[in-house]
């Protein structure tokens, strides 16, 4: 019986252990996700800070708006890179990962948007559910919130 118990204790403790990793190696996958957005956006490339986007992913941006597949998120940013946003720069901060089921989670990140020009700084709480699909991690949705200043 002892035996029995042990082994069912070894098993649980190595399912356990192996889930631990596998949740590790995901939440690795998520942060460079998340790190491509920063890199994207910092580089100016539409292209880049798009590629983690599932095709038909939800986008709602700072202002409200919302916009729908990873072709209208990389065309939108790149406009705004040429233009408004040219000389701005982001910092983004994982702030939690939660597991919703094994292939489905939350991921909150605080952003700072750094500019010279003091009207273009802006702190966000972004929120992505993010899913676990054949290529990897993708974003399928993607809701920026704004972090109003004190005083406004």
């Amino acid at each position: 019986m002892k035996i029995l118990v042990t082994l069912a204790l070894v098993t649980l403790f190595a399912f356990t252990a192996s889930a631990q990793n596998n949740h590790a190696a995901d939440e690795s996958a998520m942060r460079d996700a998340v790190k491509q957005l920063e890199t994207g956006w910092n580089t100016k490339s539409g292209a880049t800070f798009a590629k983690p986007f599932a095709e038909d992913a939800d986008y709602v941006v700072i202002n409200g708006n919302y916009i729908k597949g990873r072709a209208i998120i990389e065309s939108q940013h790149q406009r705004i890179f040429d233009t408004i946003f040219k000389d701005t720069t982001i910092k983004l901060t994982v702030q939690q990962i939660r597991f919703l089921r094994p292939d489905v989670a939350v991921v909150h990140v605080k952003g700072e948007r750094g500019s010279s020009t003091p009207s273009l700084i802006q702190d966000a709480m972004i929120t992505l559910f993010m899913t676990k699909e054949k290529q990897g991690w993708t974003i399928a949705a993607f809701q920026n919130t704004a972090i109003a200043s004190p005083g406004r």
